[in-house]
């Protein structure tokens, strides 16, 4: 008897366990084609590291990936007391490169150039990236993007 409702109870709880499972771990973050190709752009000020990437060196600037949210831009001439002193915004960014002044970055599904010196953006190419892979614990349930959105995220729920 102790073994049927041993069993029963193992029965119940993971049929629990797989209702609880069909509510989306992540949810897609889109915006219109037309704010994202307005989103690039330097911001003074320093912003908390949460979930960083890759790093870059030009001197005296450090350049460190922020994921889905853009580079955080740190001054290095002094290496004992780095200043954080501005970001730059870029949604969807998860890459990027350094070559002379030019940071490449992807700013979603578009490839960006963005002038180091002048924090300007100097040119874009369109839809030259896949859209931004779901995170390996995802569990797809019929996510749809709106025409004219691109999606730049994926946001864990709560």
């Amino acid at each position: 008897m102790k073994k049927i409702i041993l069993l029963l109870t193992m029965v119940s709880l993971a049929g629990t366990a797989f209702v609880a499972n069909r509510t989306p771990v992540y949810s897609p973050v889109y915006v219109s084609r037309a704010t994202l190709e307005s989103s690039v752009k330097y911001i003074p000020g320093a912003r908390e590291m949460v979930q960083t990437g890759k790093i870059y060196y030009r001197a005296p600037y450090i350049y460190v990936n922020e994921r889905y949210k853009g580079v955080h831009v740190i001054n290095n001439a002094n290496p004992v007391h780095p200043v954080n002193e501005g970001f730059i915004l870029a949604p969807g960014c998860i890459d990027m490169a350094v070559k002379g002044k030019i940071l490449y970055l992807d700013n979603a599904v578009d490839l960006v150039s963005f002038d180091l010196d002048s924090r300007e953006v100097t040119s874009r190419i369109r839809e030259v990236f896949p859209e931004p892979l779901p995170p390996i614990d995802f569990h797809h349930y019929g996510f749809e993007r709106k025409a004219g959105y691109v999606l730049v995220e994926w946001k864990k729920n709560p």
